[in-house]
């Protein structure tokens, strides 16, 4: 049985960070990246890259990540007639999963971890780790995705859902050099997007909450609403994968010992916009480096709690706020007032997009300008009806 520091269930970017940041600690552990899959590989995703994810990676000492990619400058939000397009105060680029999970695969490989594909199917908790009774860890971090293998063996069942449906299309002239997401008023929540890659195709696709109380709809339907909130989106597309997201709730509390969930396995997708990526990255490298200092403790059931205290600091104040505006979102009166908001001030629409790129908190720049333009609707509405009110008693007394 091969013996390990760190096993690391799952190499992509949760599981990449992971390693990156264990080693980062102490470059001498024997870290095990653990995938089914054979790399470069494909992964369903709106392939959206936040700057600061590229942070966080400079400053585990990774770069070139986004070395010969094209940085996108706007960000455009529509919901019916009405929507914003700015730029925005940082650019994201839109890297396709294949080369950015593969880059950071390798960063983490250079950093000296070892690539194992295996598909985990077991872990056995004893004085060490048994993972299929052919790897043997003193931690464990499970990166291992929506249906992830770890979580399942330490009792933790899924939170909330969402399904989306991707694929890759010719990039429209009135979409090009940006990030456009058209959300719907037939479903909420629920939206679509076309995410231009900068190479002429651009990764469109269409995603909504699950209600546990239907099935949720069919690729056919997906594609449909698609193809209706951003006519001509399908046309030429190709790679169509659905894939579902597990949705962060408002609170997220680590277990404790000495395995750990990092990315989508931990249930880290935001709730308002689907990003997940982010999460991923900040969540692998803490965990990553929990385990390290850990193990350099030579307490290893540490971990847990180091990571949690770590986590707790970045993410605790970030998920309540997000899940409460996530929670608002399901109200398409609130969405169109974020609009406006965010068309009438840059700010806003700079806050907004910190909220649902990374880990931005609803700020009082934010709220006042909900509530300025929430009051404004409301008033407009009152002034509507008064208005018919008084042509309807016209009418009668003529």
């Amino acid at each position: 049985m091969t013996a390990w520091d760190l096993a690391v269930v799952g190499a992509g970017p949760a599981g990449a960070a992971t390693a990156i940041g264990a080693l980062r600690v102490d470059p001498s552990l024997r870290v095990a990246l653990i995938d089914r899959a054979e790399f470069p590989r494909d992964k369903s995703c709106g392939d959206g890259i936040a700057p600061q994810v590229i942070d966080l990676l400079e400053g585990a000492g990774v770069t070139g990540i986004v070395e010969d990619q094209v940085p996108v400058p706007r960000l455009r939000l529509d919901r019916g007639s009405f929507g914003v397009d700015r730029r925005m105060a940082r650019p994201t680029w839109v890297i396709p999963r294949t080369t950015f999970d593969q880059r950071l695969l390798e960063a983490a490989q250079e950093a000296g971890a070892t690539l194992l594909r295996h598909r985990v199917r077991e872990l056995v908790l004893t004085s060490s780790i048994t993972l299929d009774g052919q790897l043997e860890a003193r931690t464990v971090v499970g990166a291992d995705g929506a249906h992830s293998t770890v979580r399942r063996a330490l009792g933790i069942g899924p939170g909330p859902m969402a399904v989306a449906i991707r694929g890759y299309s010719p990039t429209a002239p009135d979409r090009s050099n940006a990030q456009v997401i058209v959300f719907d008023t037939a479903r909420q929540p629920a939206y679509a997007w076309s995410f231009d890659r900068g190479d002429g195709l651009s990764n469109v696709g269409y995603g909504e909450l699950l209600d546990h109380r239907h099935d949720g709809p069919t690729k056919a339907q997906m594609m449909e609403r698609l193809d209706t909130l951003l006519p001509g989106a399908t046309d030429g597309g190709t790679g169509w994968k659905g894939h579902q997201l597990p949705l962060s709730a408002g609170r997220w509390r680590p277990p404790a010992g000495r395995v750990m969930l990092a990315g989508d396995a931990a249930g880290l997708v935001n709730p308002m916009t689907g990003e997940g990526i982010y999460y991923a990255v900040a969540t692998g490298l803490a965990a990553g480096r929990a385990a390290a200092e850990a193990l350099a403790a030579d307490d290893p059931a540490t971990a847990g709690a180091r990571y949690a205290r770590t986590t707790r600091r970045l993410l605790a104040g970030h998920l309540r706020h997000v899940a409460a505006a996530a929670w608002l979102c399901r109200h398409g009166a609130v969405i169109d007032a974020g609009l406006r908001a965010s068309a009438a001030d840059q700010r806003v629409f700079d806050d907004l997009v910190e909220l649902g790129l990374a880990r931005g908190r609803i700020t009082p720049t934010m709220a006042r300008g909900l509530v300025r333009e929430l009051a404004g609707a409301t008033w407009d509405r009152r002034r509507a009806r008064h208005r018919n009110d008084i042509e309807e008693t016209s009418a009668c007394e003529s």
